[in-house]
């Protein structure tokens, strides 16, 4: 258990290290991404400088990062462990990728903020909830065409609607407390936004263009 447990948790890191951002900026455009823009090495700031195709790509890939680091549980099922530990368990690695997104070992340690990558891991863990939070993220987006605030929002309403019972059961007070932890930190990579947004200089995001009637 203790060695697989290793094994997965640096499969984890690895997995959220991957640069997507970077990689594709430099294969494709010959440019690194983090020189452009924001300067961050996310899915937003890629569909700023490079394209919807690109940001497309990146944000796919990035959610699949925390997916798969999320589903190496799998790697434990036959180690007679509870659910509540293979929760914790699917938590940690989850987190290992976000923490390798936020600081890969590819890209000299700087990457972008981590809230596609938190998305993979909370698609594995709680699909239903994390389909709420796509459409809250949508909802703030369109209305106020700020993707920070949508972010931070989305990463608020994941805690609430466990806590709140939205989906009839009672949930794991793990998965709550981890689910706040993870708002803070969305908060905290998303400090500078916030200033700009209190400023109102924060970059919009067009997703849904309206034709004007002549």
């Amino acid at each position: 258990m203790t060695l697989l447990f290793c094994v997965a948790l640096l499969l984890a890191y690895l997995l959220g290290s991957i640069p997507t951002a970077v990689w594709y900026g430099k294969t494709f455009f010959n440019i690194d991404i983090r020189q452009h823009g924001s300067g961050n090495a996310g899915a937003t700031n890629t569909f700023r400088v490079l394209g919807k195709r690109a940001g497309t790509v990146v944000m796919l890939v990035d959610v699949l990062k925390g997916f798969a680091a999320a589903s190496l549980t799998y790697l434990l099922r036959n180690e007679g462990l509870t659910q509540t530990e293979l929760l914790g368990c699917a938590l940690i690695f989850g987190f290992m990728a976000v923490l390798g997104h936020l600081y890969p070992l590819f890209a000299n340690f700087r990457g972008g903020k981590g809230v596609a990558t938190l998305l993979g891991m909370v698609l594995a863990i709680r699909p239903d909830v994390a389909a709420v939070c796509i459409g809250v993220w949508l909802l703030v987006v369109i209305a106020s065409q700020y993707v920070s605030l949508g972010s931070m929002l989305a990463a608020l309403a994941f805690p609430v609607l466990l806590l709140l019972r939205a989906f009839g059961q009672p949930e794991n007070p793990l998965l709550i407390g981890f689910g706040f932890g993870v708002f803070l930190m969305v908060v905290i990579t998303h400090k500078k936004n916030i200033g700009r947004i209190i400023q109102g200089n924060e970059s919009r995001t067009v997703l849904i263009k309206m034709k004007k009637t002549k």
